[in-house]
């Protein structure tokens, strides 16, 4: 195997626009992502929308030239540490790269950028039967959010709009 290499994607490459649409794309078709096809619409403007969301930072994993994995993160703000902290949003590896180490390799870099942004914690989503991403996130040392034992762990909670 081609050994893996972690990058900062370039929004303003064509290469790095399609790589990023195209594993979205393979993460929105797999039953962990939904398990539906990205909309024509999505497609059309998710890279236009990426680039005009000023905290975008998204991180491609290549063997030799093809991109196999990509991280979309977000930075957002903590009140309490009054520090920017890092979300990832999208991590997806393609199928047959999984178990390979692709995943924590992105997720690496992308602390790697969290830490010189100056980023308090990184946050992330993940669904409670995804197993194999939970063990992934535990391994590289995230838990459920919790403030104190007696307050309980924190919950993702969603409002569709």
């Amino acid at each position: 195997m081609n050994s893996i290499t972690v990058l900062p994607a370039n929004l303003e490459h064509p290469e790095s626009c399609e790589a990023i649409l195209r594993l979205i794309e393979m993460y929105a078709q797999d039953p962990m992502g939904g398990g539906h096809a990205l909309s024509p619409l999505v497609r059309e403007n998710m890279i236009a929308g990426l680039k005009s969301h000023p905290t975008t930072r998204v991180f491609l994993a290549y063997a030799g030239e093809r991109a196999i994995g990509v991280a979309v993160c977000f930075l957002g703000f903590s009140t309490f540490a009054a520090k920017p902290l890092l979300n990832v949003h999208d991590l997806a590896v393609e199928p047959e790269f999984r178990g390979r180490g692709v995943g924590k390799m992105l997720l690496a870099e992308v602390e790697r950028k969290a830490r010189e942004l100056g980023c308090c914690k990184l946050t992330l989503e993940v669904l409670e039967f995804n197993e194999t991403a939970v063990r992934t996130y535990k391994s590289f040392g995230f838990d459920p959010g919790q403030y104190a034992e007696e307050t309980g762990r924190m919950l993702l909670f969603v409002k569709p709009l």
